[in-house]
């Protein structure tokens, strides 16, 4: 099949499925309800689209998924607020939230000495055994649980900064206005994956939506390994974007 075989989602035969022609409309209905109206109850709308329950229900699934859509326990289902896009930069999480009008939280869950392995070692360009912190916070916006951030760095580069840092606070600013660490250069992959249990239940997520896990080593003006970070991210809540350049 060929790449324009698809245009916003109809193939060129003209044949959908049933549940993707009542996504199409719930899409519509929730452009006229609005963020944070619930949803008319599945027997309703199912009534109104004359579709089984259990293709309406497939089709829900699906924009919850995407984040449209957020499913209450007890409560119904409700039209979410769009995702929060985040720049790929090497800027804080605490500026970048703020600069797009939210409140950024934390809340600590481990700040500990642990050994380094083989590959984490390689990442700090340590020595294989050698003391690092680990620090590992939920991120929050507005009060909600957004990612789970693991942050991994040398204990003998930075044998104060468990002293020094805020748990709820910036890393990237204890960083750079107490410890003098300034960032220069990162590398970042991004993937989709899906939490473990503990992780969900920290994210109050559910562990069948799909995440997304970024991994990142960031390097000082000099060179030098400054941090490895693992940061798993809500795909139904948050999305990332930057400008790219020829050349």
């Amino acid at each position: 099949m060929s790449a324009t075989a698809f245009r916003n989602g109809v193939p060129e035969h003209g044949r959908v499925p049933k549940y993707y022609t009542v996504k199409a409309q719930l899409v519509g209905l929730i452009a006229e309800l609005g963020v944070g109206a619930l949803l008319p109850a599945e027997r309703d709308l199912a009534a109104t689209y004359g579709v089984a329950r259990s293709t309406l229900r497939q089709a829900i699934s699906e924009l919850i998924i995407e984040g449209r859509l957020r499913a209450h326990r007890g409560r119904g289902t409700f039209v979410a607020a769009p995702k929060l896009i985040q720049p790929l930069a090497l800027v804080s999480y605490t500026e970048a939230l703020r600069e797009m009008g939210h409140q950024p939280g934390r809340v600590l869950v481990t700040l500990e000495r642990v050994s380094a392995d083989a590959e984490l070692a390689g990442h700090l360009a340590i020595a294989e055994g050698a003391e690092v912190i680990h620090l590992e916070r939920v991120l929050l916006a507005d009060g909600e649980p957004l990612g789970l951030e693991s942050t991994y760095l040398s204990y003998q580069r930075y044998p104060t900064l468990p002293e020094v840092l805020e748990p709820t606070g910036s890393l990237y600013q204890c960083m750079e206005q107490r410890l003098g660490v300034v960032y220069a250069e990162a590398t970042e992959r991004v993937e989709t994956v899906l939490a473990s249990p503990r992780e969900a239940l920290l994210l109050r997520g559910n562990p069948a939506l799909p995440m997304l896990l970024m991994q990142r080593v960031s390097l000082d003006q000099q060179g030098i390994p400054i941090e490895r970070v693992r940061a798993l991210y809500r795909g139904d809540r948050i999305g990332f974007e930057t400008r790219l350049r020829a050349g």
